[in-house]
């Protein structure tokens, strides 16, 4: 068994942070009043999956299909959960497609210490959380964290809503392409570790997955990417990436590792 250092967003499935399912919307082609491809302010919302290099073509068919139940069995609570977004950002890097992680702040009250998606609470400004103020959040939240330019970025999909039971957040999970990168790196350190690309093709080496062993029992999905062990939501959000865009190679589900 291999002792890792515990970087995740909560275990996700049946216990504390798993991935659940809620009332977003998927699928592109979208427009309202708010900020997309342009950047985060007052401008138009666009999701649209045209021009997508043709790797990403699975996973936008996949964001544009799946269903709730498909993620998990859980819904967030009626009236309930604090609104919040993720930003799941496919780059194109030196070393092939890619994703882009953060490593949170161990003096942060939720999640200490844990690789997650660039992300955080809605704020007012954002707008509607039925609306695009997910999207406008997962965008603003993610130049906040890593100082990337979100004018760069294409929103080709939002998956529904997740629960995060551990921490009560509610979060949309807005899918996008890395169409113009710019350097990104950690900007408060108060709220930032770092800022790290991790290629898609070391989240699908067999080599690299185990199964999260978590002291409350739970057994879930990881990934030892980086120097980190990404396990929980996040692992959980990748894991069904990988498996609904047809990505998946066979690995070793009894390979268990302990949080630690």
């Amino acid at each position: 068994m291999t002792h890792a250092r515990g970087a995740g967003t909560g275990p996700a499935g049946a216990e504390p942070g798993a991935v659940s399912s809620g009332n977003g919307t998927n699928g592109t082609n979208r427009t309202g009043g708010g900020v997309g491809t342009g950047g985060v302010g007052t401008g138009a919302v666009e999701i649209s999956a045209a021009g997508l290099p043709s790797w990403l073509t699975p996973v936008a068919d996949a964001v544009a299909r799946v269903r709730p139940e498909q993620l998990s069995r859980f819904l967030p609570p009626d009236g309930g959960g604090r609104q919040s977004a993720v930003l799941i950002l496919f780059g194109d890097g030196d070393r092939g497609p890619e994703l882009l992680l953060i490593e949170r702040s161990r003096a942060l009250r939720s999640h200490a210490g844990q690789s997650s998606f660039p992300g955080g609470a809605l704020d007012p400004e954002d707008g509607d959380p039925d609306g695009d103020g997910p999207v406008r959040a997962a965008l603003r939240e993610a130049e906040e964290e890593t100082g990337l330019d979100p004018s760069g970025v294409q929103v080709f999909g939002v998956l529904p809503r997740l629960y995060i039971p551990v921490s009560g957040f509610v979060v949309t999970p807005v899918v996008g392409w890395w169409r113009r990168p710019t350097p990104v790196g950690v900007v408060d350190p108060a709220e930032t570790a770092r800022v790290f690309r991790v290629p898609l093709a070391d989240f699908i080496d067999p080599a690299n997955r185990a199964t999260l062993a978590h002291p409350s029992g739970f057994l879930g999905p990881a990934f030892l990417v980086e120097g980190a062990l990404v396990w929980g939501f996040t692992a959980g959000l990748i894991d069904k990436i990988v498996q609904f865009a047809g990505w998946e190679q066979p690995w070793d589900h009894d390979r268990k590792v302990p949080l630690a």
